[in-house]
C-alpha cells in the first residue's frame, strides 16, 4: 500500500516546493510593504506566458522575426525561458510598486483594492495579447517524459521541479541571511522608519523588493506551467494556495512558509488520490485544523499585519 504511495508523495512534495517558493515571494513583499498583493498570481501568470513566447512559435501571435532563435536547442530557449519569465513578472511588479506608493501610510484596504484593481488589468491584458485559449508550455526532451524505478513510473518533469525549486529557496535563504543586502531587507520588515535613518532609500528598497517578489512569482510560474498548463486564470489557482501557506507556516517565518508548503503539496496529492474531488478543500480543512489550536500559524511571530 505505501509503495503505491510513493508516487504521490514525489508529487505532493514537489507541489509543496512550488507552492513554498511562491509563497516566499508574496511574503517577501507582505513583509517589507506591509501590502497583501492581490496581483501575485496575475504575476505568476505573466511569468507563464512570456515562457510561452520563449518556447512555442505558436504562443499567441506571429513570431516570423524570431523564427531564427526558435531554431535553436529546447535546452538555451528553456534556460532564456527561466530568465524572460521572472524578469517580465519582475518589471511589472516594480510598475506595480510605483502605482502603490500612494496608498502608504493610508488605510491599508486602499493597497489591497489596488493590487485587486492591477489582478484584472493584467489578467484582461494577457487575453487581449494572447487571447482566452490554454497553451502548453514544451519543456526539453531530456527533462520531460517519465522514467521507471521498480514497479513505478515516475514524472521526470516532476523530480527537475522539486530539485529546482530546492535550489531557488536554498539560494533564497542565503541571500536573506549571508548578504548585506538580505539584511536590509530582513531590517525593513521589522522597522522601515530605522532603515531610513540609518542612510538606506526607503523608495529603492521598496522597489527591488516588490521586484524581487514579482520575479519569484515568474519564476513558479515557468517551472508549475507545464503541470498546470497557461491561461489567464492561471493565477487564481496559485495565489490562494499562497495564501493559505503564509497564515499555516505562520507571517514572517521563512521555514515555516517551506513546511507548509510541503504540508499543503503532500495534503492535496495524497488526498486526490483517493477523493479526487477533495483534493482543494483538504487544504482549507488543514489550514482550519492548524489555526484553531495555533492562530499565528506553525511558527509565526507576532507581525506587522496584527492590530
Amino acid at each position: 500500500m505505501f509503495y503505491d504511495l510513493i508516487p504521490h508523495l514525489i508529487n505532493g512534495v514537489a507541489l509543496g516546493l512550488l507552492f513554498a517558493l511562491l509563497a516566499l515571494g508574496f511574503m517577501l513583499i507582505i513583509g517589507v510593504m506591509e501590502v497583501i498583493n492581490l496581483a501575485h498570481g496575475a504575476l505568476f501568470t505573466l511569468g507563464a506566458y512570456g515562457a510561452v513566447v520563449m518556447m512555442a512559435p505558436d504562443g499567441g501571435f506571429p513570431y516570423e522575426f524570431m523564427q531564427p532563435y526558435y531554431d535553436l536547442p529546447a535546452i538555451p530557449r528553456y534556460v532564456i525561458a527561466l530568465i524572460v519569465g521572472p524578469l517580465l513578472a519582475g518589471v511589472v511588479g516594480m510598475g506595480l510598486e510605483v502605482c502603490l506608493r500612494r496608498t502608504y501610510g493610508a488605510d491599508p484596504l486602499y493597497g489591497l483594492l489596488l493590487t485587486f484593481g492591477a489582478a484584472l488589468v493584467i489578467e484582461e491584458v494577457i487575453r487581449g495579447i494572447w487571447g482566452s485559449s490554454e497553451y502548453y508550455l514544451p519543456t526539453p526532451k531530456e527533462i520531460s517524459g517519465g522514467f521507471i524505478f521498480g514497479d513505478l513510473i515516475y514524472s521526470t518533469y516532476r523530480i527537475y521541479a522539486a530539485i529546482f525549486a530546492s535550489v531557488m529557496i536554498g539560494m533564497l535563504w542565503l541571500f536573506l541571511n549571508k548578504t548585506p543586502y538580505g539584511a536590509v531587507i530582513k531590517a525593513g520588515a521589522h522597522d522601515s522608519e530605522m532603515v531610513r535613518a540609518l542612510g538606506y532609500n526607503l523608495k529603492v528598497l521598496r522597489l527591488l523588493v516588490f521586484g524581487f517578489g514579482a520575479a519569484l512569482a515568474g519564476v513558479a510560474g515557468v517551472i508549475m506551467a507545464p503541470i498546470w498548463g497557461v491561461r489567464p486564470v492561471v493565477g487564481v489557482d496559485a495565489v490562494i494556495p499562497a495564501f493559505v501557506v503564509i497564515v499555516l507556516g505562520g507571517v514572517g517565518s521563512f521555514w515555516g512558509a517551506v513546511s507548509a508548503g510541503l504540508m499543503v503539496g503532500i495534503v492535496v496529492a495524497l488526498t486526490a488520490a483517493f477523493l479526487t474531488d477533495w483534493s482543494l478543500l483538504s487544504m482549507y480543512l488543514l489550514l482550519l485544523l492548524v489555526v484553531t489550536f495555533r492562530s499565528r500559524g506553525l511558527a509565526g511571530k507576532a507581525s506587522v499585519l496584527e492590530a
